[in-house]
């Protein structure tokens, strides 16, 4: 029954392991005992062996096992370890020892933390009918206090196993909090749902609406009613839940009414699960969340999002029709349709996703602006490119999350490889991925701002960290594809080339000089060698372009006898003087792609790898000496042996 349980829901445990810990004789094992057997123990041994309860003992049918521990500290490393496999944990003390009480914040909640233990904690209070009569306090005011401090906490009770007060409900409570947990859905401070929550319930009120009138009819109520409890709404149901939310939300404004003329609103729908919430039926809205495949972070199940096995030198694409998907979304929320898609309006779109993917690095500021700080259509679908180039399972997550009804799986194709596609000569990507090498103070950075349209600033910044760039470029012909740039920091190139595939996901290297300063392109020869010899040695030879920045300042001496020197040595073109101070970027970006589209140009050569190819040239062409020799030794023994056997006929 568990297995079909979980099977049904996939967000759901299929056994529940939860560790009582404790003080020495706070009642640990006569807890446990009597929770078990329903008959307190006359005698009972120090710990006892894992305890499996029935799968019937509460609604869920989930199974629990329930470990008891030792209180002797030269069991502590054991303890230590039980705590850290624990579902749940419930820590007791003796409502007669106000001491082990006081341990609890003093000891074994901080201890908690220090083993990293992430999993809702219940207090019990054992031994409730020892507590003196005349020390009668509230069980909020003592806990209070603790569980402001410590909001792993999920529920205290005092019990009595002596007098069978309050035992089921102890473990009930441990597995509720594990199956149903709190914290994810309700902030206890504020009294309100969680924005994650709220944008998971979001999405599903979007699901279940399906004339898109922004309220659930009764018929949807009860569609929405049959699909997550498999039992439909009698109309006077319908009727007493409308008016339950329309006591509590008259709604003075359009958007603040929890129930309209076309039925309940999406405002309604949030107040029905936070009251849900606030009266203990978390199960309810845990129901609803694992109907729509949410697990406990509330996100997607891993089982709903497909994962893409790519060769090393294989990337991921959006297809056509994911794209026209997105463009219609586009549409759909730039509002006023002049091609600014401004934060809001973004913030609107991921609505329904956990939180907006494009917040944090790499994609954060990885597109070009619009002046009003919003984004075109080809810079939204340039960030979607760049996530499905990065991590295209997450890309397809966030599709679904912001409704893309289609096939997962289609929504992403996979590319050639790059050995196939410089054997054919060319490529049919539509993303190209451009790593951007170069020393420091070398004009990169600038290089990569220009190509999103960042204004050039004179003050030097180093660059630390990995930063991606993406845009569309047009190309002749009214052909558009979308190059992304990786710039890499100086004192990065060393532990990048440390990994065999590194080069794999380039399509094109680019190296940048400042070509006012000679040590600046001595060095970033030095970098076009050791990258290209990495590709030679690895087998991930890629195309590479030499830019020459600055070109506003004047060149350093014997410039272009050095660059044609190295260019016609490498087999590469002559580098490509850019200025970005001047806005005068000489169509760099399109070269790039255009070197990208044709992967078996513009390769380097090292005087390592001209020297390995000669060798085995002269290796081959040894070989073929050998069989032609062994071919013609063949011939011959052949016709002695025909002449031979006409001879000895003759004679």
């Amino acid at each position: 029954m568990a297995r079909a349980a979980a099977a049904a829901n996939p967000g759901v445990k299929s056994s529940v392991r939860i560790v009582v810990a404790g003080d020495r004789g706070t009642g640990k094992s006569s807890l446990i005992v009597t929770a078990i057997s329903d008959t307190f123990p006359s005698s009972i041994p120090p710990v006892l062996p894992p305890t499996r309860m029935p799968d019937d003992f509460y609604p869920d049918r989930v199974p629990i096992t329930i470990i008891d521990t030792s209180s002797k500290v030269e069991d502590a490393g054991k303890v230590a370890e039980e705590l850290k496999r624990a579902d749940a944990v419930v820590l007791t003390y003796a409502c007669d020892r106000p001491e082990t009480l006081d341990r609890l914040s003093t000891f074994w909640l901080p201890e908690l933390r220090q083993l990293e233990v992430k999993v809702p904690v219940i207090v019990v209070g054992c031994k409730l009918d020892l507590r003196d009569e005349n020390q009668q306090v509230s069980l909020e005011q003592v806990m209070s206090p603790i569980m402001q401090q410590f909001r792993e906490i999920e529920t205290c009770i005092e019990c009595s196993a002596f007098k069978h007060i309050q035992i089921p409900e102890v473990f009930y409570y441990a597995q509720k909090a594990v199956l149903h947990p709190t914290g994810p859905l309700f902030d206890q401070e504020s009294q309100t749902l969680k924005p994650r929550c709220v944008r998971a319930l979001k999405r599903i009120f979007i699901l279940c609406d399906l004339d898109r009138d922004g309220a659930l009819s009764d018929a949807e109520l009860n569609e929405f009613q049959v699909k997550c409890f498999n039992a439909p709404l009698q109309p006077s149901e319908i009727v007493g839940v409308k008016k339950v939310v329309e006591e509590k939300l008259p709604g003075g404004g359009v958007n603040d009414r929890g129930v309209n003329e076309r039925g309940l609103t999406l405002t309604g729908f949030l107040f029905l699960h936070a009251l849900f919430i606030e009266k203990g039926r978390l199960e309810t809205t845990w129901t609803v969340l694992r109907k729509f495949g949410y697990n406990n972070d509330i996100k997607l199940t891993d089982e709903l999002i497909p994962s893409f096995k790519c060769a090393p030198d294989q990337s991921a694409e959006l297809t056509s029709e994911a794209v026209e998907y997105l463009r219609n979304i586009y549409e759909l929320f730039d509002s006023d349709g002049d091609n600014n898609l401004r934060p809001a309006e973004l913030e609107d779109i991921f609505s329904t996703a956990p939180e907006s993917p494009w917040e944090e690095p790499p994609y954060k500021d990885a597109a070009e602006k619009t002046a009003l700080s919003g984004l075109s259509v080809n810079a939204f679908l340039s960030e979607w490119a760049l996530m499905t180039l990065l991590d295209p399972s997450r890309a397809v997550e966030n599709l679904i999350y912001i409704g893309y009804s289609g096939d997962p799986t289609a929504a992403v194709r996979l590319t050639r490889r790059r050995r196939l596609d410089r054997k054919k000569q060319q490529s049919d990507r539509n993303v190209f991925h451009c790593f951007v090498f170069g020393p420091k103070k070398s004009g990169k950075s600038a290089l990569v701002n220009s190509f999103i349209g960042r204004p050039f600033y004179d003050n030097y910044a180093p660059t630390t960290e990995e930063s991606y760039a993406v845009h569309v470029v047009d190309l002749p012909g009214g052909i558009k594809k979308t190059l992304v740039l990786r710039e890499i920091p100086e004192d990065g190139v060393k532990k990048l080339l440390l990994n065999k595939e590194s080069l794999a996901p380039c399509d094109i290297a680019v190296f940048v000089y400042d070509s006012s300063d000679q040590s600046s392109w001595k060095r970033a020869t030095e970098l076009l060698v050791e990258v290209a010899g990495h590709g030679e040695d690895t087998g991930y030879e890629v195309p590479c372009l030499i830019v020459a920045a600055k070109d506003d300042l004047n060149s350093f001496p014997m410039a272009i006898q050095e660059s044609t020197r190295v260019s016609q040595d490498m087999g590469i073109e002559a580098p490509i003087p850019i200025s970005s101070k001047m806005g005068d970027t000489n169509n760099v970006f399109r070269r790039i792609v255009t070197a990208a589209e044709h992967p078996h140009l513009s390769i380097p050569e090292t005087e390592a790898g001209r020297s390995r190819k000669q060798y085995n040239r002269l290796i081959n062409r040894s070989l073929m000496f050998v069989s032609v020799g062994a071919a013609v030794a063949i011939v011959g023994l052949a016709a002695y042996r025909v002449y031979a056997a006409r001879r000895n006929s003759s004679g």
